[in-house]
């Protein structure tokens, strides 16, 4: 005898493949689900990973920036006090000169020469005074020019003046002073022309 199923099968396949279907997609969602937490949670722990290594990273730059700020004063510092020692140096090399200066201007006076100001600016002196002639203002140039400490002597000007009753010449010159470098073999008084 044959056997004929009279039930809906056809429907109830169509049922058993939608639940199967709809359970499948349950699990795929929940599936997704997980996996959109799991990789959110581990894109949030390297995100606060990176917000530690940025906050660290930037209080090593506050650190570095004050360690920066620091080295630049100590250089100011150096700058400061090289350029004193300079001075000093410059100083010490020098400290004679307006001695040898003045002993070298009284050695090459000429009589008949009298003078009124010396001044001294930088490596340039002036020098005002009286002469009883324009001979001996020519040989006062002469003197000074033969100098082993000064040069280049020029004569600004010279005029005739009465002082107490007697006819002189009143003159200007201006006379460079021979820069001495200090001789490293000697003792600190001796020095070479330059």
């Amino acid at each position: 005898m044959i056997r004929i199923n009279l039930l809906p099968h056809r429907e109830m396949r169509r049922r058993e493949r939608q639940r199967a279907f709809l359970l499948a997609s349950v699990a795929m969602v929940a599936v997704g689900g997980v996996i959109v937490v799991l990789v959110h949670g581990v894109l949030a722990a390297r995100l606060e990973i990176q917000k530690g290594r940025n906050t660290f990273l930037e209080s090593e730059i506050a650190t570095l920036d004050k360690q920066i700020v620091e080295i630049r004063k100590l250089r100011e510092q150096t700058q400061q006090l090289l350029a004193r020692k300079r001075v000093v140096e410059t100083l010490q090399a020098n400290r004679s000169e307006v001695v040898e200066l003045f002993d070298q201007i009284a050695r090459q006076l000429p009589e008949g020469v009298y003078l009124r100001n010396v001044k001294q600016t930088g490596p340039t002196i002036s020098i005002t005074g009286f002469a009883q002639s324009n001979a001996r203002v020519s040989t006062l140039m002469r003197n000074l020019d033969a100098s082993p400490l000064l040069e280049n002597a020029k004569l600004v000007e010279i005029k005739a003046a009465t002082i107490n009753n007697q006819r002189l010449n009143e003159f200007s010159m201006n006379v460079n002073i021979t820069r001495r470098i200090p001789d490293s073999k000697g003792p600190a008084g001796t020095a070479a022309k330059k």
